[in-house]
């Protein structure tokens, strides 16, 4: 029932409008004046400007001290190193093995041995004592606190603190269990990382296992459930048992790091499974163990049940579910682990073999004549590419001729028509031809093979190295007046095995480079002209370098005053080190007097001027001026033993710097070496122009330039020293030296690149043509001097250099025969 003194709508507004009229009525009229209307400040500024300078107002701009700095400088954005580090790409696997110091070198080793090499990282976890013991594993993680309940923990936070960014997942496993890693691997690349993962073989699961241990975890649910009644959502015996090896994901592991206090707390028993279980349900809330995920399942295999211990491979290899199992366990002793590695490593082959089979036949049935075989691209052998193509007649890869014993112009090189197979080459086409008689053997078994009618073989770098060999075979049963032979042609491919990049460890262009250059006395002229290019390449510029130069005095030379053959490259090196002082470089020298034997006849300029080695037919004095002048230096430093002859620039020495790595590779470059145009006439002399071949070729004879650390030198030496090349300790040994270099063991030797060959030293040997070093200037020099070439050759055994191009000589001869080309 409505109250009597309550007012409606219509009443509010019967009032409302009687007040508004009342109001109007008594309000003055200008008021309104009052009121200013608000303008834009930009106008009002404007129109204040126009009062106070007019209409035709022009600002004007104030660029005193503009513009100004930001009071916070912009950083420049530092990009990391590697597109992986980028992009967040990560190994795949971790594997975490838990041991005990008894079985490291048993349990572990053998585990180490058959997983380590096919895993992304894998460590060893142990609680050390006080004692010190030296393992032969150098992947172990040893924990100070002895609690074995606190022992998954410690785990979980050193993979968390130190590996939880560079890997997917994890595999924590003990060391009596076998893992197939290569199956681990597949499955792991079918899963996806975006989800928590807790997979394993769970407790329950291991009924087969007998009474007593089913009844025992049964035993320790009830008490974990007890312990931990919130944490846990499910049965608390649905956890993953170690024994078979847990997989977290980088997901679970940061989860657990999170919650480790947590974790410890409530991880009271001995029992790791359960500890890690409660840790895992607490920390990432996963039900429970995940037998499977995403249609993948991880399968492990118990061999403590009483129908598998004693089993053979060979009975166990029956079941299915040993050959999809992912883990074994437990392993009964060391060897077993080699024994399942040697079976499964055998399963994979054959599985991998099979693959390769039926995708051959596939192949071969899609190639059936109907589609083109331009469009399948299906060349034989099928997955080795086809021969490359070539861009330029130049580029074309020719055919070498060869028997069992000897190959026809080898290299393609006129110099030798015919030259004996090495051991190498020799071993590979008896190889090759043992597989042709099979093959023909198989595909003609009524003819016999009587001999080999030729053979040619072609190296494509693509490809591999293919043969084609032609026999000649009889029919059996036949007599022997009245055999015919056929001739039967075969092609043999030996394809190029998997590329790999070798790893190598990471250089600068920054590493101090010791440049060596030894000079005789005859080449003073040259060595001058090379210090002046020194100064305008490395001293000028303030590259990180130094100039040791070596004097080799003969045995009757003065070695000081005026009559001292090397006194102007002695005071321009004084010179040059105090102009550029504060720079920090300097030219220093070393003096080594050559034997009686070296020094009976004098040389001349021209003497070695033919010879591809500035050493002339001596060249196993660079092993005495690296003897004797590495201990000026120190092991620590990067040498160039060089030339005075020749002309390099700045990018040549980077790539030594970068070529050049300590215990791991020595760098041989090969030079360009240019032809004397102007005495032959054959050519035009261009120093600054690019490599042609109308201006000289790369020389593999001139071995002189080569780049070493001197530790690596040093313990190549030593290998050679008992074989009868002793080491140069002073000027006395030189002639020592050439007297072991007749020797049988040491005559193969000649320079330093053979040597390091020879000693079968650690590192590997880089040898590459190099654009920005080229030899030939002392023969320009001392054609320009007005001197002359000497008019015989260099005997025969030594290397010399050319005077032109084939093409040049030919050109040359054919003018100089017709006399109507050479009128035009």
């Amino acid at each position: 029932m409505r109250r009597p003194s309550a007012l409606s709508r219509n009443h509010y507004f019967v009032i409302g409008l009687l007040l508004g009229l009342v109001l109007s009525c008594y309000i003055p009229q200008d008021i309104w004046e009052l009121v200013q209307q608000e303008e834009c400040p930009q106008e009002v500024a404007e129109n204040l400007l126009i009062e106070r300078f007019g209409q035709d107002f022009e600002p004007h701009l104030n660029l005193i001290n503009k513009p100004l700095e930001a009071k916070k400088p912009v950083k420049n954005v530092l990009r990391p190193r590697y597109y992986s580090s980028e992009l967040g790409i990560r190994e795949k696997i971790f594997i975490g093995v838990m041991t005990s110091q008894e079985n490291v070198n048993s349990y572990a080793t053998a585990f180490n041995r058959t997983t380590a090499h096919l895993v992304n990282k894998i460590k060893f976890f142990i609680n050390a004592d006080s004692e010190k013991t030296n393992y032969q594993l150098k992947n172990i993680v040893g924990f100070t606190d002895t609690r074995e309940s606190r022992r998954p923990f410690y785990v979980i936070k050193y993979i968390a603190d130190n590996y939880l960014d560079d890997y997917d997942y994890f595999l924590l496993v003990p060391d009596n269990a076998y893992v197939d890693a290569r199956k681990l691997n597949a499955l792991l690349y079918h899963m996806s990382i975006t989800f928590d993962l807790y997979m394993g073989g769970t407790r329950v699961a291991q009924g087969e296992a007998g009474e007593g241990k089913e009844g025992k975890a049964a035993s320790v649910g009830r008490d974990e459930s007890m312990n931990d009644s919130g944490a846990a959502g499910v049965s608390d015996r649905n956890y993953c048992d170690l024994e078979a090896g847990i997989l977290l994901s980088s997901s679970v592991i940061r989860k657990m790091r999170n919650n480790l206090d947590r974790c410890v707390r409530i991880g009271i028993t001995n029992d790791h499974s359960v500890n890690i279980g409660r840790c895992v349900k607490y920390a990432s809330r996963v039900a429970g163990c995940q037998e499977s995920f995403q249609g993948m399942r991880q399968y492990s295999y118990a061999l403590n049940t009483k129908s598998r211990q004693h089993k053979d491979l060979s009975i166990l290899a029956k079941e299915a579910a040993f050959l999809n199992a992912t883990t074994v366990y437990p392993v009964q002793s060391p060897e077993d682990f080699y024994r399942l590695h040697a079976y499964y490593s055998k399963h994979h082959l054959e599985l991998v073999q099979q693959r390769g089979y039926a995708l051959e036949q596939k192949s071969y049935r899609i190639a059936n004549g109907s589609i083109s075989n331009k469009i399948l691209e299906i060349r034989w052998p099928l997955g080795v590419p086809p021969p490359s193509a070539p861009e330029t007649r130049h580029d074309m890869l020719t055919w070498q001729l060869l028997n069992e014993t000897h190959s026809l112009l080898p290299n393609a090189n006129s110099d030798h028509a015919v030259a004996p197979l090495s051991r190498i080459e020799a071993l590979d086409f008896a190889k090759v031809l043992e597989i042709a008689l099979q093959y023909a053997a198989q595909k003609y078994p009524k003819l016999r093979y009587q001999s080999l009618h030729s053979a040619y073989r072609k190296f494509d770098a693509t490809r591999g190295m293919d043969y084609q060999l032609h026999l000649n075979l009889y029919e059996s049963g036949s007599d022997v007046d009245k055999r015919r032979l056929l001739l039967k042609s075969f092609e043999v491919v030996k394809p190029l095995g998997r590329v790999e990049v070798v790893p190598s460890p990471y250089v600068t262009e920054s590493t101090r480079i010791a440049i060596l250059v030894p000079s005789f006395e005859h080449q003073v002229p040259d060595a001058l002209d090379f210090v002046a290019q020194y100064e305008r390449v490395c001293m000028r510029n303030q590259d990180n370098t130094f100039l040791l130069l070596i004097f080799l005095y003969r045995l009757d030379s003065p070695s000081k005053g005026d009559e001292d053959p090397f006194k102007s490259l002695k005071k321009l090196a004084l010179d040059l080190s105090s102009k550029y002082k504060t720079d920090g470089s300097r030219i220093a020298w070393v003096s080594i007097r050559l034997p009686e034997q070296l020094s009976s006849e004098p040389l001349q300029p021209d003497d070695w001027l033919l010879h591809a080695s500035m050493y002339g037919p001596r060249q196993l004095l660079s092993l005495a001026v690296a003897d004797l002048a590495l201990p000026k230096l120190g092991l620590e430093s990067l040498v160039l033993l060089a030339t005075p002859s020749m002309l390099f620039r700045t990018d040549f020495l980077n790539r030594v710097r970068m070529n050049t790595i300590q215990g791991f590779q020595v760098y041989a470059p090969i030079g360009f070496q240019l032809y004397p145009c102007s005495w032959a006439h054959f050519c035009k002399e261009c120093d600054t122009c690019d490599i042609s071949q109308s201006t000289g070729y790369f020389d593999r004879q001139n071995q002189d330039v080569i780049a070493f650390y001197s530790r690596d030198y040093v313990q190549a030496r030593k290998l050679l020293d008992p074989l009868g090349l002793p080491i140069m300790r002073s000027d006395l040994d030189i002639e020592q030296l050439l007297l072991a270099a007749s020797q049988p063991r040491a005559t193969k030797i000649e320079n330093i690149l053979d040597m390091f060959v020879a000693a079968q030293h650690t590192v590997h040997i880089l040898r590459a043509v190099e654009p920005q070093l080229r030899f030939g200037l002392d023969v320009r020099n001392h054609l320009a001097r007005g001197g002359s070439l000497p008019p015989t050759l260099p005997p025969q055994g030594s290397s010399c250099i050319h005077l032109a191009s084939r093409k040049q000589i030919g050109d040359a001869i054919i003018r100089y025969e017709d006399k109507s080309i050479l009128q035009k």
